[in-house]
């Protein structure tokens, strides 16, 4: 019975970056830039001192949003927002049962820290409003009635309501 042992290979160093590295620039691609457009969007819309709270306050919107669209509007949501947006949407669990408007505001003051009702309410009308001019009238509108009654003032529309004869 013959035993060999492998040969020692020689060790390569890598060197240390000179520079820390840094996240890629977003505006490498298109997706990215209309990520960083409808964050500026909000930001403005919001008034938002700074790109960072827009971008966070963007986020835990439209988490919560995706939780409670479903079906083909959700799937046509995802595909009119951008991509980074689209998979906020699309990657949320389904809701078990619909939030009220103030419900849907109160769950998103409990992801916002320090947040108010009236501050997250703010926040979410921020982004919402946004959202609604993004994927335009139609598409609002099928998501608007798949939502409790309510919502259309968090994406910036009156909500008339049904008079009865």
């Amino acid at each position: 019975m013959t035993v060999t042992t492998p040969t020692p290979q020689p060790r390569a160093t890598i060197p240390a970056p000179a520079q820390p590295l840094r996240p890629r620039v977003h505006e490498d691609t298109p997706g990215d830039a209309d990520w960083l457009e409808l964050v500026e969007a909000v930001r403005e819309a919001g008034q938002y001192p700074t790109g960072a709270e827009a971008e966070r306050v963007t986020r835990i919107v439209l988490a919560a949003l995706g939780a409670h669209v479903t079906g083909e509007e959700r799937v046509a949501l995802a595909q009119g927002l951008p991509h980074e947006a689209g998979k906020m949407i699309a990657a949320q669990i389904p809701a078990t049962h619909p939030l009220t408007a103030r419900e849907f505001v109160e769950s998103v003051a409990a992801r916002v820290e320090g947040a108010t009702p009236a501050t997250a309410r703010w926040d979410v009308s921020s982004v919402l409003g946004v959202l609604a001019a993004k994927v335009g009238e139609q598409l609002t509108t099928r998501v608007l009635a798949q939502l409790p009654p309510g919502y259309a003032l968090l994406f910036g529309r009156a909500e008339l309501a049904a008079t009865t004869a």
